[in-house]
């Protein structure tokens, strides 16, 4: 809880900002022309409501592997390196929106879900790496973990983040159904890299598990 509150806690702000705020809702869309504050701010608002959502199991990792004096040290170094690599990953996803087309966009979007390298990525988004204890080292493994989580994240995701920002309306409805299904491909476990269609099916399970208890 310690963990996951304080996510969930910024991630439901950003939500509220871009409900009701909509000048900051509009700088998602496609049509958007960017200048370097508005491509900040949306980016920062992708990472903080979609993204940190996700990184539950990561951070609790590096809680759990670092000392009490340490903790918070080494889970904002993590945060840190994550969230700088998102943002900027996200920059790049909402420029190349703005002049890709729709048409080749859903095909590349529904290729990369259904490859072999998505799921490769996928499977190294689950792998937690060991951390130094002490000193230097522990902060620079703390920075690292941070970044190459951040890298395989962006490497899996990349192609369902780029869907909401093609539509110029209800893109904040799918920004929501994007973010559930990214919350359902994390409870999956890793399975080998192959040709297949890959859904949250791990989520869609747990749902119906809980709906047949209230049955």
């Amino acid at each position: 809880m310690r963990v996951r509150v304080p996510l969930l806690s910024v991630s439901g702000a950003a939500w509220l900002v871009l409900v009701l705020e909509p000048h900051e809702a509009v700088c998602m869309m496609p049509s958007m022309r960017w200048t370097p504050v508005s491509l900040l701010a949306a980016s920062a608002l992708m990472f903080a409501s979609m993204m940190l959502p996700l990184i539950g199991a990561p951070l609790l990792h590096v809680r759990e592997r670092s000392f009490a004096e340490r903790r918070t040290r080494a889970m904002a170094l993590f945060v840190t390196a994550y969230g700088l690599f998102w943002i900027i990953a996200s920059a790049a996803l909402l420029l190349a929106s703005s002049w890709v087309s729709t048409t080749l966009a859903a095909i590349a979007i529904a290729a990369w879900q259904c490859s072999p390298w998505k799921q490769r990525a996928l499977n190294r988004s689950h792998a937690h790496t060991e951390l130094a204890a002490f000193g230097v080292k522990a902060d620079l493994d703390a920075l690292r973990f941070g970044f190459v989580h951040a890298v395989w994240c962006a490497s899996s995701c990349w192609a369902l983040m780029l869907l909401p920002m093609l539509f110029t309306r209800g893109h904040l409805f799918v920004m929501v159904g994007v973010t559930l299904w990214l919350a359902g491909e994390r409870l999956e476990r890793p399975q080998s890299p192959r040709w297949r269609w890959r859904g949250p099916m791990a989520m869609l399970r747990i749902a119906a598990g809980q709906a047949k208890s209230f049955i």
